[in-house]
């Protein structure tokens, strides 16, 4: 083949490929979206798929949550947090600082495996990290948390490293920053103190609450500081994890803390524990506790503390809410074959 031919077919290709992603925009999520598109019961799959991944390991449910929330909070929800790293772009969002730790993939993946046997080409990963996040709420709280999910959204093209650091909130936050950072993505203050709460399941590494570890007595419990963080933080590999709740956390290293501990219904609980534990400086992060630094948000924590089953439906209603996040006007959007790679 002459080289001109060889062009004329790259361009072709080139064209081709972006009609294909321009196909699908961005659309409205609808509940039931999948119900006349598949012969199977996707959510069904999903529900199946998640479960067996929390009975096997119950510590992906924190991760599934935290995967769904870091992924519509940068771009909207649109799986872009699942793309690995390529030639073309090396650096995307999952290679960011502010993911550090991020898990889950795996499970994404088998999911989608299984809905393309069953549907192919039809359901987003965007959609399935939905599904799956509600699925893991639903089971971490013994079904207190649990909710419709509207479905019908593409998948992205574009995931940015620089896009996560610009857009996730960070852990050594103060309150107005937080404020203002939630309030960009169309959140209240309320409703940034209910979702802090999700920090009642999952672990941290040290490096996101190193400053804590030399924060006041007014501002964490100083035992905590001393005896618990400081022996976690000092010991081990050069960044080890810890478990965001002191419920889940080592009895032994606790000492006189298991006072303190909030009984767990069924293990690593997604529960209001938070914020009891929060009105007690025994939380990680700086922006943990900026919450009951400023009184503007110390009266929710103080409300959900005191209430957990308002919390379970407060949480629910503000997933729903996280879940309708757009993609960027003028973004385009695909039905991805792998939910670690763009079609082309």
């Amino acid at each position: 083949m002459k080289v001109s031919a060889v062009v004329l077919v790259l361009v072709a290709f080139q064209a081709a490929a972006a009609v294909l992603v321009q196909a699908t925009a961005p659309g409205t999520p609808t509940v039931g979206y999948y119900n006349d598109k598949c012969n199977v019961s996707v959510e069904g799959i999903v529900r199946d798929i998640v479960k067996a991944a929390l009975d096997a390991d119950i510590t992906n449910g924190a991760a599934l949550v935290r995967l769904f929330f870091h992924d519509c909070f940068v771009r909207g929800c649109d799986g872009s947090v699942l793309l690995d790293p390529t030639y073309a772009n090396p650096y995307p969002e999952k290679t960011s600082g502010a993911n550090i730790g991020l898990r889950g993939f795996d499970v994404i993946d088998a999911i989608k495996a299984n809905i393309e046997t069953a549907c192919p080409n039809t359901v987003s990963c965007a959609d399935i990290l939905a599904f799956a996040a509600r699925d893991a709420s639903r089971y971490l709280s013994n079904g207190g948390i649990n909710y419709i999910v509207p479905a019908g959204r593409p998948d992205g093209v574009v995931s940015l490293a620089t896009d996560a650091e610009n857009n996730l909130p960070g852990s050594t936050f103060e309150v107005s920053k937080l404020i203002s950072n939630f309030a960009a993505k169309g959140f209240t203050l309320e409703e940034l103190v209910i979702l802090c709460g999700a920090h009642s399941i999952g672990r941290a590494h040290c490096s996101s609450f190193n400053d804590r570890l030399s924060a006041p007595s007014s501002e964490i419990n100083p035992y905590f500081r001393d005896n618990v963080l400081a022996k976690y933080c000092g010991a081990g590999p050069a960044d080890p994890t810890v478990e965001n709740n002191i419920r889940d956390q080592n009895a032994t290293a606790l000492g006189n803390l298991t006072s303190y501990v909030v009984p767990a219904s069924g293990g690593a609980s997604l529960d209001n524990s938070y914020y009891i534990n929060n009105l007690k400086n025994l939380v990680l992060f700086h922006s943990d506790w900026a919450l009951v630094g400023t009184n503007s948000t110390l009266r929710h924590v103080h409300e959900y503390a005191d209430n957990g089953t308002l919390w379970n439906l407060d949480f629910a209603d503000a997933l729903v809410k996280l879940s309708k996040l757009s993609m960027p006007p003028g973004s385009s959007g695909e039905i991805r074959k792998t939910c670690r790679a763009t079609n082309y």
